[in-house]
C-alpha cells in the first residue's frame, strides 16, 4: 500500500512539474486546442534553415516556462518543395504560420544580421499593428531601415539583442499571466 501511494505521489509530483515546462509546437503539428498557455511565435530568419538556430536558444532559456512556443523553423524541411499555393507541403507550412500568428499572444521577429528572411517581413507587416511584436533587428540585416522605419510608425518594440529579447518576453509573459488572473478572478464560480 505505501509503495502505491510513494507511487502516487511521485506521479502527481511529475505530473505538476511536467506542467510547468514550454510546449513546444512546429508545423506540420496542429496548434494545442485549448488556449490555457500565453502562445509566443518566434519569427523571424530562417532563411532555408541557413540562418543561425536562434529559436533553440529561446526555447531552452523559456523551457521551464508555462507557455506554449510556436516554432516555424522544421528539421524536416525539403528545399526541394516549391513555393507556390498548389505544393502540398508548402501550403501546409504557410497556413500553420498565418494559424499560429494569428493565435499568439506575443510574436518574436528576429531579423538576423546577413540574412534576409522575406517572409518574416511580410508577417511583421501583417502584425506591425496588432501590439503583439517584439523585434530584433540588428545592423548587418539587409532591410533593417525598412523594419525601423516601420516599428517606429507603428509603436512596435525593439531590441538590441537576444538577452534583451527574452528579458522583454519574460516581462510581456508576466503581464499576460496578471491580466489573465484577473481575469478568471472576476469570473462567477462555478455552480457545484
Amino acid at each position: 500500500m505505501i509503495k502505491l501511494l510513494m507511487g502516487v505521489v511521485a506521479l502527481l509530483a511529475g505530473g505538476l512539474a511536467h506542467a510547468e515546462e514550454a510546449r513546444v509546437f512546429v508545423s506540420p503539428v496542429a496548434l494545442p486546442a485549448d488556449h490555457m498557455r500565453p502562445r509566443v511565435f518566434l519569427g523571424g530568419s530562417i532563411d532555408m534553415g541557413n540562418a543561425p538556430d536562434w529559436q533553440k536558444e529561446v526555447i531552452a532559456a523559456l523551457g521551464q516556462d508555462e507557455v506554449d512556443l510556436l516554432n516555424p523553423r522544421r528539421a524536416d524541411w525539403n528545399p526541394a518543395w516549391k513555393p507556390v499555393a498548389s505544393e502540398p507541403n508548402f501550403r501546409t507550412q504557410v497556413e500553420w504560420e498565418l494559424a499560429a500568428l494569428d493565435s499568439a499572444d506575443i510574436v518574436i521577429m528576429n531579423f538576423s544580421a546577413g540574412s534576409q528572411a522575406p517572409v518574416s517581413l511580410l508577417e511583421m507587416g501583417l502584425h506591425a499593428r496588432g501590439g503583439k511584436l517584439i523585434v530584433l533587428c540588428p545592423e548587418g540585416y539587409w532591410r533593417k531601415g525598412n523594419v525601423d522605419i516601420t516599428a517606429a510608425r507603428y509603436g512596435v518594440k525593439q531590441v538590441a539583442d537576444l538577452p534583451e529579447l527574452l528579458a522583454e518576453l519574460r516581462k510581456r509573459l508576466a503581464a499576460y499571466r496578471q491580466a489573465h488572473r484577473a481575469v478568471t478572478a472576476n469570473l462567477p464560480a462555478k455552480a457545484p
